[in-house]
């Protein structure tokens, strides 16, 4: 007997060898087959889809799940136009707060606002309070006087790291703005973050993660690093599980700074790892560990990406690395070479540069055919780096979305000659390619249809077209969040499609992607999600269409044993 039927569906299998069908039968978290092969036999619980689409549930290929769940309950400035609207949100929630009390804002965007926050309002609108701002892309952040205070810059005892700048005005007075490696400054006043608090925020991004369709996320960095906010990260998204509030399939990237040498056996040719000799794919179906996850450059929207010719407004030079690059080349390779998978944040062209140059190398010193090394963002990239992308096999994991919400500034900073190189994806699958669906969530909205459609349309806010011949049809979209973001966590032989053998893990949707406008593809219900067979999301319409038992939504599958635990 199934555990489901899910019947009188439009079903979009993502399956060349059977690409439609009609009906999903699902018995022990797994797709037991579909149509005629589930025909006849009886099942515990049967929806009647009423001609609603079904697809394999989307995958998120590079997404910061922590961090947009613990800025859900920070001070939300995405949607502030002006530096005043800044100051004012930032007295708001000072005034509720005691003398001492943080201020912790997020997604402010300088483009936007014309400038950076100040310290001096700062200390202002916080009321002399440790105020904190994180801009939007992650890369830099904007603090008041008592935060400069308590990480030493003002008393200059302050070393700021390799990789990172304090800015400055013209008479070498700190402005408040911390840019990349420096944020560790202000990191080390706040972190670590209790581990109860982060399976919280998980929690909160999970919950909105199944409304949205998606079964799978790769979080992309915990553990070290100014992304990192505790050494045992991984033990909040173990508690959330333990919680069954984890209601979906999450693969980690270890931040590089949390690898150390490890002392094996000479013959064992492990260099770098974690303790115990813990590396890539640790783990089980619900929770694993993935790449290790490098950074290279910085932002392009924050002009610190690392470029081979100037951004366009000179001042900002040709942005930097975070590192020496000979120095995170031998950690690539020493990585590589201790079994890991890698993912090389290379937004900038000259960052990227860097990534084929050490990815090359790893592979002429310890070849490892077939290992799915990531170019993570690129951002920009020459004609001439596609073909030396192709040649290593590298797996390139642009943002589409960033074209609709930051392409005009991304478009100035790069000038109309290079726009076209930005967040490729046409030019990548015609070289042989595979482009996996992600967000960089929350520095752009994080539903896969939208993604979608912005890599059907490619256009910015104010409506510019930006790379007119890297669209895709929205059928390759679709493959990029199912079939490649599958393919791209080596995991296509357990999900990515919906056939036989393969996890439950479907989206019902309220219209077809493939059937509507192209301006109308991120505005497509998500009626019902389901991981594992059990519903995620969308108990109220699963129940209205259900004959027999109603699928329970309780714990996810996610509660029962494993080597991740």
């Amino acid at each position: 007997m199934l555990d489901l039927l899910l019947r009188n569906g439009v079903v979009r299998t993502m399956d060349d060898r059977r690409p439609r069908a009609s009906a999903v039968g699902v018995l022990a978290g797994r797709v037991a087959g579909l149509d005629e092969e589930v025909a006849g036999v009886p099942a515990r619980t049967v929806v009647d889809c009423d001609g609603a689409v079904l697809l394999p549930g989307f995958g998120d290929a590079h997404n910061h799940m922590a961090w947009y769940g613990m800025a859900l309950s920070e001070v939300d400035l995405t949607g502030c136009a002006t530096l005043e609207e800044v100051h004012a949100a930032v007295a708001r929630r000072a005034a509720g707060l005691d003398h001492d009390g943080w201020v912790v804002g997020s997604g402010y965007d300088d483009t936007v606002l014309g400038a950076h926050p100040h310290r001096a309002e700062l200390d202002r609108a916080g009321g002399g309070r440790p105020v904190w701002l994180k801009h939007r892309s992650g890369h830099m952040c904007s603090v008041s006087s008592e935060v400069l205070r308590r990480a030493g810059v003002l008393d200059g005892t302050a070393e700021v790291p390799e990789g990172g700048v304090v800015a400055r005005d013209a008479a070498g007075s700190p402005t408040g703005l911390v840019e990349e490696q420096a944020q560790q400054l202000v990191n080390a006043l706040v972190t670590p973050v209790p581990v109860h608090e982060l399976a919280d925020a998980v929690a909160r991004a999970a919950r909105n993660y199944v409304a949205e369709g998606l079964t799978h996320v790769v979080e992309a960095g915990i553990g070290g690093g100014f992304i990192g906010r505790s050494p045992v990260e991984l033990a909040a998204y173990q508690l959330a599980r333990e919680r069954g509030e984890l209601p979906l399939r999450v693969q980690l990237m270890v931040a590089s700074d949390a690898l150390h040498p490890l002392a094996g056996h000479r013959d064992d040719d492990v260099r770098v790892g974690l303790d115990l000799g813990i590396r890539t794919g640790f783990g089980d179906d619900h929770l694993r560990i993935g790449p290790m996850k490098i950074f290279l450059d910085g932002s392009m929207v924050g002009r610190t990406a690392a470029l081979t010719e100037p951004f366009c407004d000179h001042a900002h030079g040709s942005g930097y690395f975070q590192s020496d690059p000979a120095a995170m080349r031998s950690l690539v390779v020493d990585a590589h070479r201790s079994g890991w998978r890698v993912a090389a944040h290379a937004i900038g062209d000259s960052a990227v540069d860097v990534a084929i140059e050490a990815f090359a190398a790893a592979q002429r010193e310890h070849p490892r055919p077939g290992v799915r090394h990531r170019v993570e963002h690129a951002g920009l990239v020459r004609p001439d780096q596609i073909t030396a992308l192709a040649e290593l096999g590298l797996v390139p994991v642009p943002q589409a979305r960033f074209l609709h919400e930051i392409g005009d500034t991304m478009f100035d900073a790069v000038g109309p000659d290079r726009a076209p190189w930005l967040y490729r994806h046409r030019s990548f699958l015609d070289a042989g390619l595979r482009v996996p669906g992600s967000s960089d969530r929350p520095v752009a909205a994080g539903a896969p249809l939208l993604g979608v459609q912005s890599m059907v349309e490619r256009t910015s806010r104010t409506g510019r077209l930006l790379g007119e011949h890297e669209r895709v049809t929205a059928e390759q979209a679709l493959r990029a969040y199912t079939t490649e973001a599958a393919w791209a966590s080596c995991e296509e032989s357990d999900r990515g499609r919906l056939a036989a053998g393969l996890h439950a893990d479907l989206v019902v949707l309220g219209a077809d992607p493939l059937g509507v406008p192209a301006s109308r593809i991120g505005s497509v219900p998500v009626v019902a999600t389901f991981v594992a067979g059990r519903c995620a999301h969308g108990a109220d319409w699963v129940e209205s269409r259900t004959t027999g038992a109603s699928p329970q939504p309780g714990p996810s599958p996610a509660t029962s044993s494993g080597a991740a635990r």
